[in-house]
């Protein structure tokens, strides 16, 4: 048995059982979890100990004596129709007493008012108390809403926690660092504490400052979740610090943006990407200050992209400045594998694996469902980590709970053994590719891996049909990166082989009035017709223009139709054998799919679906799936594309398609679609895994092309040597 590189949770009621476990996993790292605490002996466990800190919530005694040093979030009401020429707009309603309450300071300065009809604000409107606004001069059938500021009187994250868990402990307040007195005290609770903690080596920031947007409605039950959001950060405060520093006055309406709170889905304005920043800077600077203070302690920091991760954007240019020692984060799959081990910076990035040890998995009855549950997130992510793996891996929870479950035990310690193997033979060598990918959204580097998230990675009905391209990216032999809009117009990399493109119209990820400015557009129709591929999925490039949707239909080869060229008829209905559908079996799964698209005159249609309900050889079908020449290069239309492996290698033959290297794909290759391959030139070992829960044969192919028959067991991984 292999040991190091895992962390188990573990408490001090539960002392033993966890050396016996550390034994069986080979784990070199203990943790807290929420609501429990470490062991004072610790250290005797485990080389690495982590303690869970939290830098602004929890301390009570102080929240209490400083009730005016809390923090704050920016919330806005519902659309409320006016039927009289005076409107009065009870403000908490739909919202969380337990959680929020309104903050009254000044509230004529922060807070806006709009007519939602007219889109223009309304300045005649008074604050008369107790959670109420009234607005005069109405007009009838109307609808207004008012932004406001509210008290986070309750953090988020022990809110869920103690609901879903059913605690019965003192609630904790949340303050705000930027007041110089909490923030000195929380300096100085730092020093204390890292003082009294000496079998404490690595300090567990599971929050810094901000959390992410998360409140609860009347009924205690989530309202609005979102993993990207900066409704958090905002305060009376903060937006005077913002004035300050930039020269100008956020309002409300540049968060709140219609009701939208400026979602990872709205292409972001420019007072919001100046709040991002300056909110990252303020973020960084802070947070450095205590960091410092754990380095000279002799400690390392380590902090969770989870619960109040906004402002620290591992992405982005103010990141390094931290000094941080590691992250931790959740993994859902492998987009949240990518998302971890790609983040710069740091000596070493942990995920925490599924299932979480708590009650609602760990009970009587269930030891199957949890192992199904393990072994379906261990595969997952598997492939990913084949490409860029973590360093180390771990569990969160109640080990106490998941010791009563012997099978599953011993199938978690089969995980760390086979994730220690990756690691070794991985390591930091790149793995071959011999294509790169660029995925172009308004967020660009910045969110990278982030794409199509709401809360973390948890399957919404809107996104999984997107979210599959990069889940398929994830585990593929091919190097992926993401870029922005703003990078198009400054000149695309020479070294990037493909560009894809995948959302919504309208949205951040396809880019929406992007599409209006003329430098992007010919700048990518001129890089395609060089001789590159261009991917579209979903409803890529749009933006109507006259009597066109898809800005780039020309590259694609296919348009949506909005009624606007019905009179147009459109023959181009007949299905063609292609080499990117060469290895599909049965029908292609396209999640949501799109309707109305048609393909123009000279494109290859691969996929087409007909209604039922009549037959026609003109102006019928709606095109899935298309492929077009364009000069010399290529351009691709995929409706739809949820993660499955089939759609991973339709798309793999897709990317190879698109810009000419049909040729070198079966090098560093697999045949067996719920196969993958990997290669690292470095050590000159090949890893074939196996993504399926029965027993593949496949057909390997090294980097020269030479070929080698394999049978490979269940989940298994086939380490060959060059």
């Amino acid at each position: 048995m292999r040991k190091g590189r895992v962390t188990i949770p573990t408490d001090e009621n539960f002392v033993e059982g966890t050396k016996e476990i550390a034994e069986l996993w080979g784990a070199d790292a203990v943790r807290d979890c929420d609501g429990t605490h470490l062991p004072k002996n610790a250290l005797e466990i485990a080389e690495k100990v982590y303690n869970t800190y939290f830098v602004v919530r929890g301390d009570n005694a102080w929240a209490d004596q400083h009730t005016d040093e809390l923090q704050s979030v920016l919330l806005t009401t519902d659309y409320i129709l006016a039927t009289e020429e005076s409107l009065a707009v009870d403000l908490m309603k739909g919202y969380s007493c337990d959680q929020l309450a309104v903050n009254e300071e000044n509230p004529k300065k922060y807070w806006q008012v709009f007519d939602r009809t007219t889109g223009e604000e309304i300045f005649s409107w008074e604050y008369v108390g107790d959670g109420q606004v009234r607005v005069d001069g109405t007009i009838p059938y109307h609808e207004y809403s008012v932004n406001f500021f509210a008290v986070n009187l309750w953090d988020s994250t022990q809110m869920y926690n103690y609901i879903t868990n059913g605690w019965n402990i003192e609630k904790h307040k949340v303050m705000e660092p930027r007041y110089e007195a909490t923030f000195a005290h929380i300096k100085e609770n730092m020093r204390k504490w890292c003082a009294e903690n000496k079998n404490v080596n690595v300090v567990r920031y599971t929050t810094f400052l901000y959390h992410f947007f998360l409140v609860f409605n009347e009924k205690n039950k989530e309202k609005h979740v979102d993993w990207f959001g900066y409704l958090m950060t905002a305060s009376p405060r903060a937006f005077d610090a913002f004035e300050k520093e930039y020269g100008y006055a956020i309002k409300a309406e540049d968060i709140i943006s219609q009701g939208t709170y400026q979602s990872n889905f709205i292409n972001p304005t420019k007072p919001f990407l100046d709040y991002m920043e300056f909110t990252e800077k303020y973020v960084t600077k802070t947070v450095r200050e205590l960091v410092d203070v754990i380095h000279a302690e002799g400690k390392e920091a380590m902090m969770f992209l989870g619960d109040s991760w906004i402002g620290t954007e591992p992405y982005g240019d103010y990141f390094k400045d931290m000094q941080l020692d590691a992250v931790v984060g959740s993994v859902g799959g492998g987009v949240t594998v990518r998302m971890l081990s790609e983040i710069p910076h740091v000596k070493y990035r942990e995920g925490r694996f599924l299932p979480y040890f708590f009650p609602d998995t760990f009970f009587e009855g269930n030891e199957e469902n949890a192992i199904a549950e393990l072994n379906k997130n261990w595969v997952t992510a598997r492939r990913a980590m084949m490409r860029k793996p973590l360093d180390r891996m771990g569990f969160g929870g109640y080990l106490s709970l998941a010791a009563k479950f012997p099978k599953f035990i011993e199938r978690a310690g089969q995980v760390c053994d086979e994730f220690r193997l990756i690691c070794d033979a991985a390591g930091t060598a790149k793995p071959y590719s011999s294509l790169t990918v660029a995925v172009l959204n308004a967020w660009g580097k910045k969110r990278s891996w982030m794409c199509h998230m709401v809360a973390h990675e948890l399957w919404y009905q809107q996104v999984y049909s997107y979210q599959g391209v990069y889940e398929a990216l994830s585990g593929l032999g091919v190097d992926v990166r993401f870029i922005s809009f703003e990078d198009v117009k400054a000149g695309i990399d020479k070294d990037i082989d493909v560009i894809i493109n995948v959302g919504d119209e309208g949205t951040a990820f396809s880019g929406g009035e992007y599409w209006k400015d003329e430098k992007i557009v010919t700048t990518l129709r001129k890089w395609v017709a060089e001789g590159h591929g261009f991917i579209g999925v979903g409803d890529p490039t749009a933006y109507q223009k006259g009597g066109r949707c898809f800005v780039l239909a020309d590259v694609l080869g296919v348009d949506k139709e909005k009624g606007f060229t019905l009179s147009e008829d459109k023959y181009n209905i007949e299905k063609k054998e292609h080499f990117i559908t060469a290895e599909v079996c049965g029908e292609i799964d396209y999640g949501e799919g799109k309707k109305n698209v048609y393909a123009l005159e000279n494109t290859e249609v691969l996929d087409i679906v007909f209604s039922d309900r009549f037959k026609r050889n003109v102006n019928v079908g709606e095109v899935m799936l298309a492929a077009n020449d364009y000069a010399k290069g290529r351009g691709v239309y995929i409706a739809g594309l949820p993660y499955s492996p089939q759609n991973a290698r339709l798309l793999l033959r897709a990317m190879y398609w698109s810009c000419h290297k049909e040729e070198v794909m079966q090098r560093v290759f697999s045949s067996n679609v719920f196969t993958d391959c990997s290669y690292y030139p470095e050590s000159g070992k090949y890893a074939v895994i196996n993504n399926a829960n029965e027993v593949q044969s496949t057909t390997f192919y090294n980097v020269n092309g030479e070929k080698k028959e394999l049978t490979l067991q269940a989940g298994e991984i086939v380490w060959l040597q060059d």
